[in-house]
């Protein structure tokens, strides 16, 4: 389930990036720059958490950190200067525009990335499944 939300996601923020990057990308290019940085973001971490192993691991917790430090500094910033982004990212307003998903995803991921690495010895559980849990 985990897999899929994240792939939801890549392919939404990266839809909506690569529209607004051709088609106005001069009316706000620090946030449509911003929303393709989550699609990259978003289309590593789907891929770690597939794959599964120890290499895909640290990716996948690498992307989740980076996602929730995305979400928090972009959120926050829009919130106190939304001057700052004429037009919203997908990490705007703490993902308010995605229903907050953006917000508790990683950190879902994060959660869940520690319990497999505790309860399975490591990043892979018994039977060779993913670390995404398909």
């Amino acid at each position: 389930m985990l897999v899929a939300v994240y792939a939801i996601f890549a392919l939404a923020a990266g839809a909506r990036a690569g529209v607004q990057i051709a088609t106005r990308f001069s009316d706000a290019p620090v946030a449509y720059t911003l929303s393709a940085l989550a699609a990259v973001v978003y289309v590593l971490a789907t891929a770690a958490l597939a794959r599964g192993g120890r290499a895909s691991f640290r990716v996948a917790v690498a992307a989740c950190t980076v996602e929730l430090a995305g979400v928090l500094v972009v959120g926050t910033l829009s919130v106190v200067d939304a001057s700052a982004f004429p037009d919203e990212t997908v990490w705007s307003g703490f993902g308010r525009g995605y229903g907050f998903v953006p917000l508790v995803l990683p950190v879902v991921g994060l959660v869940w990335l520690r319990r497999t690495a505790r309860t399975g010895g490591g990043p892979r559980t018994g039977g060779g499944r993913p670390v995404g849990g398909g």
